[in-house]
Parts: C-alpha cells; structure tokens; sequence
C-alpha cells in the first residue's frame, strides 16, 4: 500500500506538470527537459537521459540529459549495436531493463564501467523503451553511480515518464498513453471493467444530462461465491468471476451504457431503454439468460447463478446515492426470494430491506469487533447428575434492538456468507474461555461448538483450528464439533481429509440436529462422527408421541450398531428423561437442567457441582 501511495503521489505531481498552463505552450525539447528534472528529484538518481534510435535500429544517440549535480548537459554520446547486442535486442523486447548490478547482468555487462554522463562510473540503471506510435524511437535512461535495487514505485514511474516522452512524439501516441496512465484510476485490475468510481461518475453524466433520460441500474451479485471459495479453492471462485465479467462484457443490447465491478462478487450495468425497442423486463431476461449458465472449470460444469436489483432513474431515485442504495436493495430482496432472480425496486419492500441491510453491516461490524459473546449450555450424564460437556452457542445483544436470538441472525449470516467467519470467531471465544478455565484451576469438559456446511468445506479448516488450539494452548479432547446432516450430504476427498485431520488432533465429532436433514448408514459409517444429537422436535412429545417415540428408538438402536453415543436435546420434564434413561440415550439437554448461559455462570455450576 505505501508503495502505492508513493506512485500515486509522483504520478499526481507527474499530471499537475503535464495540465499546466507553461508546459503545454513548451517546445518538445522543453517539454523533455521538464519532464527529465522533474523524474531525476522524484526518483532521486545521479543521471537521467533520452536516446533516440536510429531509423536502421544499429544506433543510439543521446539527445538530452540532465544530472542531479549539474542540472542540463549536453554532451553527444553514441552506443553501437556491435558492441552491446544484449541490450538492443531487450530494447526491441520492449523490456524495462532495471539492474542494480550494470556488470552482472547480460544485458549491460558490456557496457562495463563506462560513462553515459559525465565520464563517472554507472553501477545502476534503470532504462524504459520510447515508442514514436508503435515504433521503438529510443530510450529513457536512469543511472546511478552505486548500485540500487530499483522498486516497483520506481519501475512504474519510470514507464510513466517513458510514456509521457512517447506522447509528446505523436498525438496518437499521446492519446494512447493517457489512457493507460488513467487505466489504474478507472479501471478493476482483475477483470478489466470498469470500476465502481467510473460508475458513479458516468450515473452523475446521465443523470445531468437535460432533458434527463430515464435509464435502470441493474446490480449483481454471484450467489454462494463464498461457499464455492470455500468448498473448491479461491482459484475456481476467480474463475467465476472473471467468466461473469466477461459475459456481462459480451451482452449486446440496444441502450446497455456500461459494466463496472463494484465489489468481490458484485457487478453493476447502466442500461437506456431505446424508445420503442422493447422493455427493461426483455433485457433483464437476455442478460440472465447469458450470465447464469455452467461454468466449465477443466472437466467439470459448475452451476453458476447470479442475483439482479433493478432501480430506475428517475422512478425510484434522482440521486446517485439513493439510486444505487435501491439497487441493492432489490438485488438483497432477490437473494431472499431464492436467488438466480431479478427483483424491482419497489417502496414497499424498501423500508425491510434497508433494515436487513444495515443489519448485515452491523453483523460484519460485530464480528470484527468481538461484539458478540457466548453462552454455554450443559451436557448432562444419563443419571442427570454429571455435566459431561457443553454447547456453545452465539449470542446477540445488539446496540439499539437488544438481545437478539440466533435465529433472527444466523440466517442472515449464512445469506450473505458470513457463516463460517462466525462460526470461527465462536471457535476463537470458546478456546479463550477454556483457557479461562485453566487460569483459574478448573477442568472445563469438552465444549460442542456448530460448524455450518460453508466451515466444515473449507480446506484450511484444520489449519485455522490447530492454530486457535496452539494460540491458547487448548488441547484438541477439549473440543468437540458439531456439523448438521446437510452439510456431511456431497462426501468428497477433500471433506474426509479435514475431518481426518481434525480428529488426530483429538477432536470428537458429532452429527447435530440428526434426523432433520439426509444422510445414509453408509456415510455415518464411514465418516468419523462418535456421537449423535436428536434434534429437539422428536423430544418435545415424548413419550405420548408414538411416531416420535418410533423415530427416537430406531435413532439409539442404529447408534448402538455403529458404536456411537446418542445425545438427546430439548429435554424439559421428567417424563421424557425417564423414558429417554430407559431407552439406553447417553446425555440429555435442556432446560430441565439447565438454560445457556454465560460463561462465570458455567463456571459458578462446575465449581457447585
């Protein structure tokens, strides 16, 4: 980032020179000599010059040069093709040639230590081609009498002044130049659109324009990029986005203005409705139609879909900021209606919609910063005296809404991808509070914390856990990690070599809410899962429930078959943990023992029990 900033600063004093009044009414050979002071005090180097080539390619003359002692010299000096090939042909390469060592490397050891000034030593150089056009015309060149390691901001610089020569030599080429010089301003570098200032500077265009022309934006998000980061590697989700850019580039419509990426996996198009060609619902379905088809990653079609908010100036909005909040604000409401949809703006759906947007920020600004907290609730013995371990479970107590229950916010993050970040900031707490328990002398028992489908694929999952175990030197038995059904559904090699390498760490793991979701005797057989949880609505209506009763029994007895112990869950009155004792279950939880709580209150239990 600094040297960004240091680039951004030279290229900005490089611009104030290039639009002053003085310089544009300069000669070119004032204009050179302008730009030649100005790059030797930015970069700070001994010498600086401008070569030309001549028409034959054999020769170089240098023009003009300007010293950091000695300001303006100009002494004649000529190199021969003959005698220094190497460097010619990495000129004719188009090569920025940056060596901080002249006689070690093979472009310019055969210039030894001779002079290309003032008849001192060059250890250093630092030299960009000139281009009349499209034709190499000379060079600009950077010595330095010690040797220097030239950086990035001096790399870039340079081409930028070399650029600028280029411009002078012809409009054309001038015209080029500024448009790569700009290209770092306007544009995304990763997909070459447009980038999010460029969009609201040319909605400000459209918008000025009299009289005004109506036009939508539409914006776009990828759906569950996240996850396919997280499930098949960073490289596939580049992929994807760099395959919707290039879609959204292609489509051909009559009245489509611009396509900017606007985030990681967002995007935005300006589309003007041409009179009588149609409506925005006919573009919005051709633009679907293009984006959201399979992706080709080597062998293997990966499905591929996008959301769509559609605002209208100056239906819906007449500002560039509420414009693009509408926006979004469809494109979210598309998400909640399933996804792979288009969604208008509308007041109606405004007022939620802002709400679940700023609650998405307020739950990214929570989890960053540790805002969150976390309750524990007891696992008990199947004599209900013993606690045996813990669940953790997140919770929210909001600024200006108070305590919020996890399924007003769980959703929410597992729609706009924050899953598995939260599901590792409760990892991280429940590591700090077992090491807590240390400090203070107490054996804490294991503690169960849930993992959505979006953590447990993740392929650095055992990596991001050894670390927390090693920060607060937890051992791995301490912990215990609890997946729903669902998320073990799509077994892969890379799932059972997470699962592998969590379990030699000493993790337990445990399937949660079992019987709720879909899975097989012949996963449960061959995933390394020790325990199961029956989810809470086969408890509630027992023993009176015969279905429930049914479901329940054929629960333990397949656990019995596979070797695994049997946690039941939703456990308030004495009937159901009698006919759960009675039944063989391992553990109970639930109210009838004990509702979650805060972590000095578990403490309180551990040291009372």
């Amino acid at each position: 980032m600094e040297h960004t900033q240091v680039f951004f600063g030279h290229h900005k004093t490089l611009m104030q020179l290039l639009y002053s009044a003085g310089f544009i009414d300069l000669s070119k050979h004032e204009k050179r000599e302008a730009l030649l002071a100005l790059c030797c005090k930015l970069l700070q180097v001994d010498a600086i010059s401008v070569w030309s080539l001549s028409s034959c390619g054999t020769r170089l003359s240098r023009e003009q040069c300007y010293t950091m002692g000695l300001g303006h010299v100009y002494e004649p000096y000529t190199l021969n093709r003959a005698q220094h090939s190497n460097y010619f042909s990495a000129l004719e390469a188009a090569e920025i040639i940056a060596t901080h060592d002249v006689e070690s490397d093979p472009r310019t050891r055969s210039f030894g230590l001779c002079s290309l000034s003032q008849q001192q030593s060059v250890a250093a150089m630092l030299d960009a081609p000139v281009y009349d056009g499209n034709r190499l015309c000379g060079v600009l060149c950077l010595e330095n009498r010690e040797q220097r390691r030239w950086s990035l901001t001096d790399i870039a610089c340079t081409t930028s002044f070399a650029d600028t020569i280029s411009m002078i030599n012809t409009h054309e080429a001038w015209q080029d130049s500024r448009k790569e010089l700009d290209y770092i301003t306007h544009h995304d570098d990763f997909t070459g659109l447009l980038n999010q200032r460029s969009l609201q500077h040319r909605i400000q265009q459209l918008m000025s324009q009299q009289p005004p022309s109506p036009f939508a934006l539409l914006w776009f998000d990828i759906d569950r990029l996240n996850a396919i980061n997280n499930g098949m590697g960073g490289q596939v989700g580049d992929a994807v986005v760099s395959t919707v850019a290039a879609r959204l580039r292609r489509v051909a419509l009559p009245g489509k203005d611009m396509v900017a990426r606007v985030g990681g996996d967002e995007f935005a198009m300006l589309y003007r409705l041409p009179p009588g060609k149609g409506s925005i619902d006919d573009a919005v379905t051709s633009i679907m139609e293009a984006v959201n088809q399979p992706v080709n990653i080597g062998v293997q079609k990966l499905a591929v879909s996008t959301s769509v908010g559609v605002a209208t100036f100056p239906d819906d909005a007449d500002d560039l900021v509420t414009l693009i909040s509408c926006s979004e604000s469809a494109m979210h409401h598309a998400k909640k209606c399933g996804r792979r949809q288009a969604q208008y703006f509308n007041q109606d759906l405004s007022a939620s919609d802002k709400a679940h947007f700023l609650m998405e920020n307020q739950l990214i600004e929570a989890i960053a910063s540790d805002a969150l907290s976390l309750e524990y609730q007891p696992i008990m013995s199947v004599d209900a005296r013993t606690v045996v371990s813990c669940e953790a479970l997140v919770r929210w107590q909001h600024h200006s809404q108070g305590f919020l229950s996890p399924a007003e916010f769980l959703p929410l993050a597992y729609e706009v991808g924050l899953i598995a970040e939260l599901d590792l900031w409760v990892l991280e707490r429940a590591c700090r509070d077992i090491a807590s328990a240390q400090r203070r002398g107490l054996s804490m028992p294991p503690v169960a914390v849930n993992l959505s489908a979006d953590a447990i694929m993740d392929p650095l999952l055992a990596d991001k856990v050894a670390a927390l175990l090693d920060q607060y030197r937890v051992q791995g038995s301490q912990l215990e990690l609890e997946v729903i059904e669902d998320a073990i559904k799509d077994e892969t090699g890379s799932l059972r070599h997470t699962l592998d390498q969590l379990v030699r760490m000493g993790i337990k793991l445990s399937i949660d809410d079992f019987g709720t979701g879909y899975s097989s005797l012949l996963r449960l057989k061959n995933l390394p899962f020790t325990k199961l949880k029956i989810d809470r609505s086969f408890i509630q209506d027992l023993p009176t429930d015969a279905d429930d009763c049914a479901i329940t029994l054929s629960i333990l007895g397949m656990a019995r078959g596979l070797g695994v112990s049997v946690v039941a869950e939703g456990v308030e009155n004495s009937a159901q943990e009698t006919w759960l004792q009675q039944q063989g279950c391992h553990y109970l939880q639930g109210f009838k023992y004990h509702k979650p709580m805060s972590i000095d209150d578990f403490f309180h239990v551990l040291t009372t029990a």
